[in-house]
């Protein structure tokens, strides 16, 4: 079933669907990260792309829960930043397109809220 979004804000960057899939910097229109649609409960992200665009993106559903935050880092499988609680992957970010970034992520499974700064 699809999710209904509470909250989209979207600058300076593009989604391929609704709620998840590629994600593109709208200045260089590269792809810059892969969001994993049913993984994630919430997600904040700003980050500059290699162009030299910032760009920022707030997603959130009518269903979200109210996420811990976790001092646990996210596993790496196969390129993807994985919740360590159950190997989900949440989001995979395209290093060699984006230069930095900030992320707050929370996994729909467990409710954990994880924070990456790069």
């Amino acid at each position: 079933m699809a999710r209904v979004l509470k909250r989209k804000e979207l600058d300076n960057t593009k989604l391929a669907t609704s709620y998840g899939g590629w994600m593109y910097c709208e200045k260089c229109g590269e792809n810059i990260a892969y969001l994993c649609y049913s993984n994630y409960d919430s997600l904040e992200l700003n980050y500059r792309c290699a162009c030299g665009s910032d760009g920022r993106m707030f997603l959130d559903f009518e269903d979200s829960k109210v996420g811990k935050k976790s001092d646990d880092d996210f596993i790496i499988v196969k390129n993807r930043f994985c919740c360590p609680n159950d190997s989900k992957p949440l989001i995979k970010i395209l290093d060699k397109k984006i230069v930095s970034y900030k992320m707050v992520i929370t996994c729909k499974s467990c409710s954990s809220v994880y924070e990456k700064i790069k």
